[in-house]
């Protein structure tokens, strides 16, 4: 596939996707590497169109460089966005939103704090970039499980093993005491290098991932 055809299929896959209004993102693709750029009215849908973008074949790598524009009526002051994303993490009682602090500056939002387990941070950042006025969300919640290396190891590789979708034979692990997990080798799409990320966060006591997989 050339670099035109790729273009044109991330382009069919945006306008493909309800959830996104891709009037005004434009696409370029070279070498595999997908630029997105352009606007979009929400952070919702600047997140939805990299995921659209990653489920075309062919796509090795992506530059996201979507802006997000609020149109007057969808704008927030910081104090009500932070306001808000204290409500919607109390009222999911998978987060123990005691444990996580919310600062808002022009509507980008920090989320700092720590819980125990990984989908718990996942969720608190999904809850927040839902939230009208949030043009950005950077995610600095930490992970406070203790690590152990060799039994923290051995769960990540039995997961792997496990998971129908992933060649765990072509998958190199290595675990550091601090909790940081380094993961080598090769996938044959986006899918399974996505199955392979949450197969190693599902393990508790990961607190960082270092992703070195290459799409074969």
């Amino acid at each position: 596939m050339n670099d035109k055809e790729l273009r044109q299929l991330v382009i069919d896959e945006l306008e493909y996707e309800p959830s996104i209004d891709a009037a005004n993102i434009g696409v370029a693709a070279e070498h595999g590497v997908v630029t997105l750029s352009g606007h979009v009215g929400d952070y919702a849908q600047k997140t939805a169109a990299e995921r659209a973008a990653w489920r075309v074949k062919g796509v090795r790598g992506i530059a996201q460089e979507i802006e997000v524009r609020l149109s007057g009526d969808k704008k927030r002051n910081d104090d009500e966005i932070a306001q808000r994303a204290l409500n919607i993490l109390a009222w999911n009682t998978t987060i123990p939103s005691s444990g996580i602090r919310v600062q808002v500056s022009g509507g980008w939002v920090t989320l700092s704090g720590s819980v125990s387990w990984n989908f718990q941070r996942r969720a608190a950042e999904n809850e927040v970039r839902k939230l009208g006025g949030v043009i950005g969300v950077t995610n600095d919640i930490r992970l406070a499980t203790e690590v152990q290396v060799g039994d923290l190891k051995r769960r990540i590789q039995d997961a792997l093993k496990r998971h129908a979708e992933i060649e765990a034979g072509a998958v190199h692990v290595d675990v550091r005491p601090d909790g940081m997990v380094r993961i080598d080798g090769h996938v044959d799409n986006w899918s399974e290098m996505q199955a392979v990320e949450r197969a190693v966060w599902s393990a508790p006591g990961v607190r960082i991932v270092e992703d070195n997989l290459v799409l074969r």
